[in-house]
């Protein structure tokens, strides 16, 4: 899992390299007849997120301790619930983008907009079904402390990636 988590490290700074490097050859970012992107509900869509990886650490803990593991399961059930509301949200806000405008096509900053928070999305509809899968295994006390460990470490990756992406693409 960690080597595939540092190949996904090189995709995202390879995406991240590409963006700044057109951003920054450009007079206005975005281009002025783009639509905005949502900054503040999407810093809160952040915050949700972030919990999410905070659930998943605190269900580790309690899984690793063994003495509750209802409460591990509990907290896994709580990561996967706000990880869901993330690509939820993430979702919707696309589907209002589009309406809007941005799209792949509308311009540079949307083709680089769907590229780059569509591959996190990707990723973290990909680690939401790996997790489902560890609290399936949880619920049937089939789950091992490795198995835990390695969604762990890619959950965490799509939880860490996402406030740069955030910063980049949203605040700049």
């Amino acid at each position: 899992m960690i080597f595939f988590v540092a190949m996904e490290i090189m995709f995202f700074a390879a995406l991240i390299s590409a963006y700044m490097i057109v951003k920054s050859g450009t007079l206005f970012w975005p281009p002025p007849d783009q639509p905005r992107l949502p900054v503040n509900a999407t810093a809160i869509n952040t915050l949700v997120l972030l919990a999410s990886g905070f659930m998943l650490f605190r269900a580790e803990r309690t899984f690793g301790q063994a003495k509750n593991p209802d409460a591990a399961k509990i907290l896994l059930r709580l990561s996967i619930f706000l990880g869901t509301i993330f690509v939820v949200f993430q979702g919707y806000e696309w589907v209002k983008l589009i309406g809007f405008g941005l799209t792949m096509t509308s311009s540079t900053f949307g083709g680089f907009f769907y590229l780059i928070i569509g591959a996190h999305g990707s990723h973290a509809l990909a680690a939401l079904l790996v997790l489902y899968l560890m609290q399936r295994k949880l619920h049937k006390n089939q789950l091992s402390r490795e198995e835990f460990w390695a969604s762990q470490i890619f959950w965490y990756f799509v939880v860490g990636v996402w406030p740069i992406l955030y910063i980049l693409v949203y605040l700049n």
